[in-house]
């Protein structure tokens, strides 16, 4: 028995899907299994090297060595202005935006300033588990809205009891999407803005991926609708951009109201994202623009690759126009955990879609984090798996 029991909160929360995952990977190394390694979206590019010489020339100077400001350096905030105006013509004001340590830390520090116990949030499912476990530490409850394949994983807003929708606080969404690889029209944000003031929701749109797009599709911005400004928290990362997930950085810009709300959350629970990381990340989003085309190249070829491998063995899936996922259905009568596992046994690593909500139960997911010797390696291990 533990010393002093857990919280309710803690003791309520499942495994975290890639937690579990790690561990099932570990017991396979221990047998001796050699794995590729599809299961967790963590870029295997290394970051650019311009980010890395701002970081380190930032490192020099001691003035950086001190407390930041829990809501962002200026130049930062100023820099993300920038990139917003540069990437969707939106005018921000500095003063909208706050830094955030990883647009993760962002998103499940949000519900704290809005959410009493017992408030409702609506959440897709399948989605990533952030927004399900921020409104629980909130202490409020989750109402779980299906994305369906048929509708191209976009929810079907109509569809959501309008007492749910009257109750809620928050509407998480998630385009270009994690884990089905789903994006979205400018049409469709349009319709989220008008339910959001129709019955005074914020919108939190999580726009990781905004950057990780082929084809020549670009992934819109809420605060390009009108009013979005009013209703709506968009969250950007520089992790899946430009290859920085340890570096934990991002931002949140809209609203103001809930820009000072989070930023007030913040400052009572962290102390800020460290200076030379804020500094690197200016030149990141100021001189990143042959970076990102880069990394799109990279991740289309991949893609395209898998998408082939996957084909030629009968698997049905939609070819992804943004994020670096794949969202592969399983055969009729086979479970997310059954597929994960037949492709574990052929060495190949992915993420059961049960991890990511009961809707994405029948679906299992890759990322392309592995190199393309390595994907034609895993599509040669692909045509021999049998369900």
């Amino acid at each position: 028995m533990s010393w002093i029991e857990p919280s309710d909160k803690i003791k309520g929360l499942p495994v975290y899907p890639f937690v579990k995952l790690e561990r099932i990977k570990e017991q396979a190394r221990k047998e001796g299994k050699g794995l590729i390694d599809f299961g967790i979206g963590d870029p295997d590019l290394p970051t650019p090297q311009f980010i890395i010489e701002a970081m380190t020339d930032a490192l020099q100077n001691p003035e950086n060595h001190r407390y930041p400001t829990s809501a962002g350096k200026l130049a930062f905030r100023e820099a993300a202005s920038r990139f917003m105006e540069r990437r969707f013509k939106v005018k921000v004001d500095p003063e909208r935006v706050v830094a955030l340590i990883g647009s993760k830390e962002g998103i499940a520090h949000f519900p704290l300033g809005y959410v009493n116990p017992g408030d409702l949030c609506l959440v897709p499912s399948p989605a990533y588990p952030v927004y399900n476990i921020g409104t629980l530490f909130a202490g409020g409850q989750s109402y779980f809205f299906p994305l369906k394949e048929e509708l191209g994983f976009l929810p079907d807003l109509d569809a959501i009891p309008k007492g749910f929708l009257s109750r809620a606080k928050i509407l998480f969404l998630n385009y270009p999407n994690n884990p089905t690889g789903a994006v979205c029209d400018l049409a469709f944000l349009d319709k989220v803005v008008y339910y959001a003031k129709k019955y005074h929701f914020w919108v939190v749109q999580d726009a990781a991926y905004s950057e990780v797009c082929f084809d020549g599709y670009l992934a819109p911005s809420i605060l390009e609708i009108k009013g979005a400004e009013e209703c709506s928290v968009e969250f950007h990362s520089l992790s899946k951009t430009f290859n920085m997930t340890g570096w934990r950085l991002g931002f949140a810009v809209g609203a103001k109201d809930a820009i000072e709300t989070l930023a007030k959350v913040k400052s009572n629970i962290d102390s800020g994202v460290f200076q030379a990381i804020q500094l690197a990340g200016i030149s990141a989003l100021d001189k990143g623009e042959s970076a990102i085309k880069e990394m799109r190249m990279v991740y289309q070829r991949r893609r395209d690759l898998l998408a082939s491998a996957l084909e030629q063995a009968g698997f049905k899936f939609q070819k992804p126009k943004a994020t670096f996922y794949f969202w592969v259905k399983a055969p009729e009568g086979v479970s997310s955990e059954q597929m994960a596992s037949a492709f574990l046994e052929a060495g190949i690593v992915v993420s059961p879609g049960s991890a990511y909500g009961p809707e994405g139960e029948g679906y299992i997911r890759f990322a392309l984090v592995v190199d393309e010797k390595r994907i034609k390696e895993a599509g040669e291990k692909i045509q021999k798996i049998k369900l």
